[in-house]
């Protein structure tokens, strides 16, 4: 089951975190279809925010197609978004493994490798639209 975290630093709200969460963990394929989501109940009491938070979260997942709620039961991913390309994250992620390991040994600290590897991404699909 999925285990929520809230990064308050990031300038983005905490619904939004945990709906991105959702997507990421299905893109990665660590969510499967009739997999159960927590409730809100365990939600509200791990991350200590508002019901209605979570709520909304679950409410946008639904409307997109990826989960459903079923009433007394939970709400279910009903969608993947897992695509042939699941296959390839094992080396890609090694290959990041190994690069993390080589920025945090030249003395970057959690928020440096962030920007660098959120900078050099922007600009790699930026050369690519051009």
């Amino acid at each position: 089951m999925i285990e929520f975290h809230l990064d308050e630093r990031s300038g983005v709200s905490p619904y939004q975190q945990i709906v991105q969460q959702v997507r990421n963990a299905l893109r990665l394929g660590l969510l499967r279809v009739g997999d159960r989501l927590p409730t809100v109940k365990e939600v509200v009491g791990q991350l200590a925010i508002n019901p209605n938070t979570v709520l909304k979260a679950y409410r946008e997942l639904e409307h997109e197609g990826l989960v459903q709620a079923k009433q007394g039961v939970g709400t279910f991913v009903t969608q993947t978004l897992a695509d042939t390309s699941l296959a390839a994250h094992g080396p890609l992620r090694q290959d990041l493994q190994r690069w993390l390991t080589k920025a945090r040994r030249a003395g970057l600290d959690d928020e440096s490798i962030e920007a660098l590897f959120s900078a050099t991404f922007r600009t790699a699909a930026q050369e690519e639209i051009a």
